[in-house]
């Protein structure tokens, strides 16, 4: 009988980096001739339902059979992982920790916390781990995980950054300066202190800079509302909330961006670095969790906030010819480690040892 692999995440979403990794690797696993399926409680438009299969259409697997769970959130399919009779591979891409949500949304607080519980529940039920970094081996560790833990970066097919970017964007702000945060309006992102230090930029050094935050919002989120409130306490202009983009749009923000500025205080790998690192925009981050493990020698990174003199950074990054290109050398040379060649491969070597581990653990 042949081995079959299957993959788990509780939603499908396109433009998102943990569901574009579990596409990638579907599509590597059928070039290799693998039998594979995606399981998904949710799916997200544009991609159509019919790349996934309902959670509860899991088919049974056997012990020679390998799933795969992509975990970063609460969800039904995390406990149901943890049963299945095969060998079981969790993905660890982090969670953001509740305190986040604490003073703005109670239900990403609950969700989150939940999420936590899920993570420690499957400790002694995984064969083997797959950490997007070093950051998250060590936080698997901290959970109890006793199985076998590799770190695998997050596989990206930098040839889909090759399309066509939205035009209108570019001739928007091609004769602007701007700077770029690309992510979801989240309290653990730290949008606030980038507009803060986007204050100071404007102020001392370039009255006619825009900062562009290029991620999804809902209006009524309270921390979104928090951030339009503390821009009006500012006096502060060209400030600007794209809300949720197109892949081509979001091409086109990385291509008419001079700096790309995280501030973040949470991540588990943060795949725009790399984005940014792969259009030439020198990269400021603070560092902290997974943060310095993607960037290694590369761009800024800032050991603490003070936001006159990280405008003082951006200014010297943008303005410096010899500091701004021996950072985008920098750059250059990091990126190559995550060349998608090579990253194939080791994912599939890492399939190879997978397959011949001891399985399975035994469950509740």
């Amino acid at each position: 009988m042949r081995m079959k692999v299957v993959q788990i995440i509780p939603t499908l979403s396109s433009g998102d980096a943990i569901g574009n990794e579990t596409l990638t690797i579907d599509q590597i696993l059928k070039n290799d001739g693998v039998e594979t399926s995606i399981y998904s409680e949710y799916v997200t438009p544009p991609l159509k339902k019919n790349m996934v299969k309902d959670i509860d259409r899991l088919t049974e697997l056997t012990k020679e059979d390998i799933a795969i769970l992509h975990l970063s959130t609460s969800a039904r399919s995390n406990r149901l992982f943890g049963s299945l009779p095969c060998k079981k591979v969790v993905m660890y891409h982090n969670v953001t920790p509740p305190e986040f949500f604490r003073h703005d949304n109670p239900y990403l607080e609950g969700l989150t916390s939940q999420a936590l519980a899920d993570v420690a529940y499957l400790s002694d039920k995984a064969d083997y781990c797959l950490a997007d970094s070093e950051f998250n081996r060590k936080d698997l560790i901290e959970f109890g995980y006793k199985c076998p833990i590799d770190v695998l970066p997050i596989l990206i097919d930098f040839k889909e950054y090759n399309r066509e970017p939205d035009q209108k964007i570019i001739d928007c702000y091609k004769d602007k300066t701007v700077i770029l945060f690309t992510g979801r309006i989240a309290p653990n992102k730290k949008q606030e202190d980038i507009i803060r230090t986007f204050y100071y930029y404007k102020k001392y050094y370039n009255n006619e800079a825009i900062l562009i935050l290029a991620g999804k919002y809902e209006e009524e989120d309270v921390y979104y509302r928090r951030l339009r409130k503390y821009i009006e306490c500012l006096q502060l202009r060209d400030v600007i909330f794209t809300g949720h983009i197109s892949f081509e749009e979001l091409l086109a923000y990385y291509k008419s961006a001079d700096a790309f500025l995280c501030m973040s205080e949470h991540e588990g790998f943060c795949v725009p670095l790399l984005e940014a690192m792969y259009f030439n925009v020198p990269v400021i981050a603070y560092n902290n969790t997974a943060v310095p493990y993607t960037m290694g020698d590369a761009g800024i990174l800032i050991n603490s906030k003070n936001p006159e003199e990280d405008a003082g950074l951006l200014n010297d990054m943008m303005n410096n010819k010899v500091l701004r290109d021996k950072i985008l050398a920098e750059q250059e040379r990091r990126l190559a480690n995550f060349d998608f060649r090579k990253m194939s491969s080791l994912f599939e070597n890492e399939l190879k040892i997978i397959r011949h581990t001891e399985g399975t653990k035994q469950h509740d």
